[in-house]
């Protein structure tokens, strides 16, 4: 599973002009599922995100966690995170089909609520304009 997060001051999705979801200070986590992840990946990378401390304490240094910070999360599916660009035109052989996707991703999302923090969402396959305010810019990129 690959997400990438970025420290946002806010952050929103739209979809056919409607206004999906928004959230204010915390993370907007672009999140890719690989067509070999498991819930054990899920449950990692929720666990990853949710205690990721990247917010800046009294002294400037990135000590803070997102629960002390009174953070919110913004989760976007982004199957694009596993293109092979080895040729112009990407392929997507190694992004998990919907069928494996979509419960992984919402496992996720689960995770991170279950942990106590709002969670936003996209709409997995949909057209999405994402925006977002960046703070920083702090953008991590998580593996598991």
């Amino acid at each position: 599973m690959r997400a990438v997060l970025t420290r946002v001051l806010s952050a929103s999705v739209t979809i056919d002009g409607e206004r999906k979801a928004e959230i204010g200070k915390g993370f907007l986590v672009l999140l890719g599922v690989h067509v070999d992840d498991t819930e054990v990946q899920a449950k990692k990378i929720a666990d990853k995100i949710c205690g990721l401390r990247i917010f800046e304490d009294e002294n400037g240094k990135m000590n803070i966690g997102p629960k002390d910070a009174g953070a919110s999360i913004l989760i976007v599916s982004q199957f694009t995170l596993y293109a092979d660009c080895s040729s112009r035109r990407p392929g997507f052989t190694q992004a998990a089909r919907p069928d494996t996707a979509v419960p992984l991703y919402e496992l996720v999302v689960k995770e991170c609520r279950d942990r106590g923090f709002e969670v936003q969402t996209g709409e997995f396959g949909a057209d999405m304009k994402v925006e977002s305010i960046n703070d920083g810019p702090v953008t991590i990129v998580l593996d598991i």
